[in-house]
């Protein structure tokens, strides 16, 4: 009797979302994974330079002995101008804490747009320690480590990378939590979905490690990739959209006056100054003088670490009167949940304890972006082609969603694109290189099988 071969069974094709998520997670891994760790690398670089900064302009910013009183704001303001006639007065940052200089922000045309040359000024002997170029509250060396993570020193051009970074970062983070999530259950590890398993070896380990540490810090991650977006160039521009529709942005001080004002341009800097003392705000405060007549001293808490606080009033630099007044604690929820998210992206939120923070999620992002390169390395053919790089998961994931998830995925992806234009770009990038690749390989085959048959 003649038996027939039983055919070994084919290993299903997995169905549903993970097959697309490991696709995604693999592409854009492995295309804007550069980009993040850059971001990473100049991020981690930033978060620990505050405490240099301070130490290298300590001259600048710190007096050399404490008085007994200090000078009135005008005489400091006239010896600010003294030295450095140039440019306009924009803001003026009277000492916080004692042994602070005075800090007079002026507006010139020889420094890049977006900075500004501060002086300061000793406020109890009226004597300038220095000028520098500054870039808002920064110092150079902070301003310097800050251009270089936002924009490569690039200017427009290098925006695109932090925010290509940003609009992938959350994408990547929380495709990759899911795989790793799914992975531990396949394996009755769920449990440990935080622990590397140290006992594996070779690329099991690695991968073990990657998925591990991306779950300490996936929290970080999609925090910092949120504020990144807030920022960024045209990401950013949806952002503010969403913002002015919503009528969630931080309200603003009227700083018309009721009756026009006698006073010069940076007259009655000391009476707008008592007029805000007296009306409860505290240092650090950022002093702007009226931008044309009729209009008062706008005067602004600014202080960042928590609690923060950022009340803003509107003083009449002839009678000290309060003319308009904002409260911090009369924001919008989402303009404030904004503005601290953004400082403690900058690390300036909780101080040194966020600094450490950042700095450890910097360095656990560059390890989970080394190990996802290295696991790619690894699944490369070892032989043929000297070229021969990791085999992506398998194609045809869209095949396995039902048309009407494949529909929602759609138009979520192209909103997406629509709020997140690199993102969409970037996007459809990959699908058009994926489709290249696989029409190359399709037609190898066909060339391969044709050869045979003949």
């Amino acid at each position: 009797m003649t038996t027939t071969p039983e055919k070994t069974p084919q290993r299903q094709r997995p169905r549903g979302m993970r097959p697309l998520l490991a696709r995604l997670h693999f592409y854009a891994g492995v295309f804007v994974g550069p980009f993040i760790l850059i971001a990473a690398v100049t991020g981690l670089l930033y978060a620990v330079i505050p405490q240099i900064d301070n130490a290298v302009h300590r001259h600048e910013l710190k007096v050399d002995q404490v008085g007994e009183q200090r000078l009135p704001l005008a005489d400091q303001l006239h010896a600010a101008r003294a030295a450095h006639p140039e440019g306009a007065v924009v803001t003026i940052r009277p000492p916080a804490a004692a042994d602070e200089t005075t800090q007079v922000r002026l507006a010139v045309d020889d420094v890049p747009p977006d900075y500004a040359r501060t002086v300061f000024v000793d406020p109890y002997t009226g004597e300038v320690r220095g000028a520098l170029t500054t870039y808002g509250q920064w110092m150079p060396v902070r301003a310097w480590f800050d251009e270089l993570h936002r924009n490569l020193h690039l200017g427009a051009l290098g925006r695109n990378y932090s925010e290509l970074a940003a609009s992938w970062l959350w994408v990547i983070a929380l495709a990759g939590t899911v795989l790793w999530c799914l992975h531990r259950r396949d394996t009755k590890k769920l449990r440990r979905l935080a622990l590397p398993d140290r006992s594996a070896d070779g690329r099991r380990r690695t991968l073990s490690w990657h998925g591990a540490v991306g779950v300490w810090i996936v929290v970080a991650l999609l925090g910092l990739s949120v504020t990144g977006i807030t920022w960024s160039r045209y990401g950013g521009e949806t952002v503010n959209l969403l913002q002015e529709r919503l009528n969630t942005t931080a309200p603003a001080v009227d700083t018309a006056l009721p009756s026009a004002s006698a006073a010069g341009a940076l007259a009655g800097a000391d009476v707008a100054y008592r007029g805000a003392i007296d009306a409860g705000l505290a240092g650090p405060m950022w002093m702007s003088p009226p931008a044309a007549s009729g209009e008062g001293w706008l005067v602004e808490e600014n202080k960042r670490d928590w609690p923060t606080r950022y009340d803003a009033v509107s003083v009449d630099p002839d009678t000290g009167v309060i003319t308009d007044r904002v409260d911090f604690a009369d924001w919008p929820l989402l303009a404030k949940l904004t503005n601290w998210a953004i400082d403690a992206h900058m690390g300036v939120l909780f101080g040194w304890p966020n600094q450490i923070l950042l700095a450890l999620t910097a360095i656990g992002l560059i390890t989970v972006i080394v190990r996802g390169y290295v696991m790619w390395w690894r699944r490369r053919p070892t032989r043929g082609s000297a070229w021969a790089t990791g085999r992506p998961p398998l194609r045809g994931a869209l095949r396995t969603l039902h048309p009407a998830a494949i529909a929602v995925l759609a138009v979520f992806v192209v909103a997406l694109g629509w709020a997140l234009p690199l993102f969409g770009l970037s996007l459809v990038a990959f699908l058009a290189v994926d489709l290249v690749v696989g029409a190359v390989k399709q037609r190898r085959t066909t060339s391969e099988e044709t050869k045979t048959d003949a």
